[in-house]
């Protein structure tokens, strides 16, 4: 039997895809373990937290990203250059595994060093892309920056006009650390990073993989909306709009977009009574001022059980992204039978067929967006996912990569 390793920053991060893909391992009798720095996930003995010490190398390479960044310009996103990480190379999980993959693994868990000594044991390492950080200088989204395809300098999120920035400085580590290793391999889960992926200067020699994201779709399904929207306290004859993002006011997620979207459906008058539930993201008195509508916040949901519940009360979800990569929340809401409205970027539509399952809106075009929601509550458009997410295709296309990597291990012997 093969034995994956998974490493993870924390179990619940990057929309729990790592662990979902663990899980689905687990049950397809392929050995899988995960490495985290702090688990939500108590009943999985395959699943490892890393000790005290990792934890406070992590904060502390927190704390050097955030005067690092502290002057960033925050419209462009994040940017990652990591400085401390912890060494798990000699961990019995790792030295048993036949496989290493690396999802989110940033935020003081692992730096290029911390690559570069697992990259060093000879065992293929795959590197599972949730965001373009792996073939850029540092950003995790470029937006319509396209430097990565020759080489990172310059930054557009980093303060300083400067040729040999920061961005220069990663780009060229990274160069430098793909290029001495053949066991590094990557996989995308949409087909927008992939294409991205075969054009960066960093990746376009190394091998790149297709292969979306994992959903527990026995766990998110539908079931009566009338049911579900009584149990929030919702008046089951008006309309439901959801919205979740960790921070609603991310430069990636879109809300300004959405603001707008709201305040014109608000000046319709078949749209007057419509609810808004917003997940992910705390209260904040400044959104719900500008919000037209009755708007609930949950807040951040730690378990699965409230946004299943969300997803099935609302009549249609909207993702207004700017930059995203597989988006977790269109992939549930979707398997929910809840339409979603998008726009037509990143990896969004891989998931939704415009006016069939959802609206895919023009790029930034709030009035689209207002369009796009309307369409899908008078037509009443149910969500569903399609079939190349189906659990049991993504899973042949894992074993298939385990064999492509196997063949391609013996030919670098």
């Amino acid at each position: 039997m093969i034995k994956v390793v998974h490493l993870q920053i924390f179990t619940e991060s990057t929309g729990r895809a790592a662990l979902r893909l663990h899980r689905a391992f687990l049950k397809n009798a392929i050995d899988s373990s995960m490495i985290t720095l702090r688990r939500a996930v108590n009943d999985d003995e395959k699943i490892k937290q890393k000790g005290k010490l990792s934890s406070v190398i992590a904060r502390l390479d927190r704390s050097m990203q955030a005067w690092l960044n502290k002057n960033n310009i925050k419209e462009f996103g994040a940017f990652s250059y990591p400085v401390l990480g912890s060494d798990i190379s000699k961990l019995d999980e790792v030295r048993n595994a036949d496989i290493i993959y690396i999802h989110w693994a940033l935020g003081g868990f692992l730096n290029l060093t911390s690559f570069e000594r697992l990259a060093k044991l000879g065992k293929p390492v795959i590197f599972f892309m949730h965001d373009m950080w792996n073939i850029t200088g540092g950003c995790h989204h470029s937006f319509t920056c396209e430097k990565y395809k020759s080489h990172c300098f310059d930054c557009q999120v980093l303060p300083k006009q400067k040729i040999k920035d920061l961005s220069f400085k990663e780009f060229e580590k990274k160069l430098s650390l793909y290029s001495r290793y053949n066991n590094l391999y990557f996989i995308s889960p949409s087909k927008w990073l992939y294409e991205c992926a075969k054009q960066s200067a960093l990746t376009k020699n190394k091998p790149v993989f297709h292969i979306p994201n994992i959903l527990e779709k026995d766990f998110f399904k539908p079931f009566d909306k009338t049911i579900a929207k009584k149990i929030l306290n919702l008046n089951p004859n008006e309309a439901v709009i959801a919205f979740g993002a960790t921070s609603v006011d991310s430069p990636y997620k879109g809300w300004d977009y959405l603001i707008k979207a709201l305040k014109i459906l608000a000046s319709e008058i078949e749209f007057k009574k419509i609810s808004v539930i917003v997940f992910g993201g705390g209260y904040k008195k400044e959104i719900a001022d500008e919000i037209p509508f009755q708007t609930i916040f949950t807040g951040y949901l730690r378990d699965e059980y409230s946004p299943v519940m969300i997803y099935n009360a609302a009549d249609v979800f909207i993702a207004p992204s700017l930059a995203d990569n597989l988006p977790t929340t269109v992939l549930e809401s979707l398997n929910c039978g809840t339409s979603v409205v998008g726009f037509d970027v990143g990896g969004i539509p891989d998931m939704i067929r415009h006016k069939e399952n959802g609206y895919l809106a023009k790029y930034k075009d709030a009035n689209d967006i207002a369009e796009g929601i309307k369409f899908c509550i008078n037509n009443k458009i149910k969500g569903y996912n399609l079939p190349e997410f189906e659990t049991h295709r993504i899973l042949e296309q894992h074993k298939s990569l385990f064999s492509q990597v196997s063949s391609l291990e013996k030919l670098n012997d």
